[in-house]
């Protein structure tokens, strides 16, 4: 989608998906050219566990990109209606990524002829007027060869043009796969096009019965995951519990109990390797790839006890209750009970300031209302979401 995208608005594409952040909405605006000259949005209609986004949620998220003040309540009609009127008078390209069906798609459709919408799907979206579908397969073989020389250098891929293009066979051609057997090439300066070429084609077949087409990115991503020391293993699979697929280094670093420093170094390793992405900011985000998900969820069941798998859940969502704990006291006087109680946390929890928790707040706010949208799912609250859920209320409101 953010290929498609940037070559119809002129941006640059590579650009726009490396500061992307996964199921994360995101716009790049103001820098369209030709006939989108406002830029584009870009919304996911799948969460990372696969379901499906409600339309009023996509809505408020389209909204939210375009500074546009969601009033409270109001519902799929309402906020429908709101997205209309708010495209009315921009020019630009909107992306609806990974659609279920035509009734994600229809409800959020601008009636201005001035936007363009580009909405992917594993299917057909039929029942849409003016739909103009466009199948996508893999890479054809040069465009699949420059895109491992991005990433690795043009000199190895020159001492032996025919195994790179054996390498983005075994791909599929497909960009992901790509990415990761790239970013293992370059993790690894002494090995060739070549070994890498040899373990992908050897590496057996999991037991699970994948279509053909899923076949070339699970053995890529199953590839790099076991080449990964085991400590750094364990951290990405736990990251399949990061709410919403976003995580920062106090995320890592409560679900592996080891430090933040230690889960920022192997974050930005994971980034290196194709594994996640990021926002690049200064407390950057790391998002999972959807197309990523399912596989380190699978593993993560796979090769990790229940209990530890708890465990880590559990860490995750007290860190996350004292983080927003912090982010409310530091607004209130000096001398306050909530005061002293913040000075008692650890450097590394605390805020220097109010601006310093409101940027963290809104930076990490889809990933905290996913945290408590998974709390209430079971329909009965333990203590710790019952905690959860109650500090972000009051965050959002001192904020």
């Amino acid at each position: 989608a953010e290929e498609l995208a940037g070559a119809l608005t002129g941006t640059d594409a590579a650009g726009a998906a490396a500061t992307a952040t996964g199921a994360l909405p995101w716009a790049v605006p103001g820098t369209g050219s030709g006939d989108y000259p406002d830029g584009v949005l870009r919304v996911g209609l799948t969460d990372p566990g696969g379901g499906r986004v409600p339309t009023e949620r996509t809505a408020g998220e389209i909204l939210g990109l375009l500074g546009v003040v969601v009033p409270p309540g109001a519902d799929q009609d309402e906020l429908s209606e709101m997205v209309r009127e708010a495209l009315a008078m921009r020019r630009l390209v909107l992306v609806l990524d990974d659609a279920a069906d035509a009734e994600q798609v229809d409800p959020l459709l601008p009636e201005n002829p001035d936007c363009l919408v580009l909405a992917t799907a594993t299917g057909p979206l039929t029942g849409i007027p003016d739909v103009r579908p466009c199948t996508l397969g893999g890479l054809e073989a040069g465009a699949a060869v420059r895109l491992l020389a991005r990433v690795i250098g043009q000199v190895r891929i020159t001492v032996d043009p025919r195994t790179a293009e054996s390498l983005a066979e075994e791909c599929g051609g497909q960009p992901a796969a790509l990415a990761l057997m790239g970013g293992l090439l370059a993790a690894h300066p002494m090995a060739s096009v070549a070994d890498v070429a040899k373990q992908l084609h050897e590496l057996p077949d999991s037991g699970e019965q994948l279509p053909t087409g899923a076949r070339p990115l699970a053995r890529a991503f199953r590839l790099v995951h076991d080449s990964l020391p085991g400590t750094a293993a364990r951290i990405l699979r736990l990251l399949a519990l990061a709410p919403a697929g976003l995580a920062d280094a106090h995320t890592a670093s409560a679900l592996a109990g080891c430090s933040v420093s230690a889960a920022r170094s192997t974050l930005d390793d994971f980034v290196k390797l194709g594994l996640l992405r990021t926002d690049g900011a200064a407390h950057p985000q790391y998002a999972v790839p959807g197309c990523l998900a399912p596989m380190l969820l699978a593993l993560l069941e796979d090769l990790d006890r229940p209990a530890e798998i708890q465990l880590a859940r559990a860490r995750m969502l007290e860190r996350t209750v004292r983080r927003l704990q912090s982010c409310r006291a530091v607004t209130e006087p000096e001398g306050s009970t909530a005061r002293r109680k913040l000075a008692g946390l650890p450097r590394s929890l605390r805020f220097p300031n109010a601006d310093e928790a409101g940027a963290w707040l809104r930076v990490r706010q889809p990933a905290l209302l996913a945290s408590a949208r998974l709390a209430v799912a079971g329909g009965e609250l333990d203590t710790l979401a019952r905690r959860l859920v109650a500090a972000l209320v009051l965050s959002l409101i001192h904020i």
